[in-house]
């Protein structure tokens, strides 16, 4: 069984080692495209343009590789049997906000192609979203004086207290049903 889960997640990271090794050649080549197609008083790109991308590329190819290498799946050379599946890359936390800024990075090098510099502003998604889990998981409990695990653990809290048997009792005890005796005080 814990075979069969490893060749999942070692086909899921091949299929997404694919999509990182094209996606840091093809919206370079759409957005190129796109400038030829539809916006060829932009050809050749002006300086903050280039600047731009430059500045963004850098970032995504970092993350890109560094997706890669932790995600590449290891076979035996002679019989392909699967040695290593890589770190599982969809797990939550980390590893998806890498893909995220590389989808926003891509997007932004495809939108500028098609539709001019200000696309980059999509890119400012980045740096709010940061300062947004930032605020809710450093500042603000430093500064409110309240852990965010602890404002979550309320909510849960307030819906597992009444269990399915604590809830059967309740209505049967609202029934006035003689079985049921209600201790009060007692936590």
């Amino acid at each position: 069984m814990a075979n069969a889960a490893a060749k999942r997640i070692a086909n899921r990271n091949e299929a997404a080692v694919k999509t990182l090794k094209l996606g840091m050649l093809l919206p370079t080549l759409i957005s190129i495209l796109c400038r030829v197609l539809f916006r060829r008083d932009s050809l050749p790109p002006s300086k903050g343009s280039l600047a731009i991308y430059i500045a963004t590329f850098f970032p995504a190819f970092f993350l890109s590789n560094y997706l890669i290498k932790i995600g590449t799946t290891r076979r035996d050379p002679t019989t392909g049997t699967l040695i290593s599946y890589g770190e599982d890359l969809s797990q939550a936390g980390v590893t998806e906000w890498c893909f995220d800024i590389l989808y926003v990075t891509w997007a932004c090098q495809i939108g500028s192609g098609a539709f001019g510099e200000w696309f980059w502003w999509l890119y400012m998604v980045i740096p709010v979203y940061a300062v947004f889990k930032l605020w809710v998981s450093v500042i603000s409990p430093m500064v409110l004086g309240r852990s965010s695990s602890q404002a979550s653990e309320m909510a849960t809290s307030e819906k597992e207290s009444a269990s399915k048997r604590q809830e059967k009792l309740r209505k049967r005890n609202e029934r006035g049903d003689p079985r049921v005796k209600m201790q009060h005080g007692r936590k």
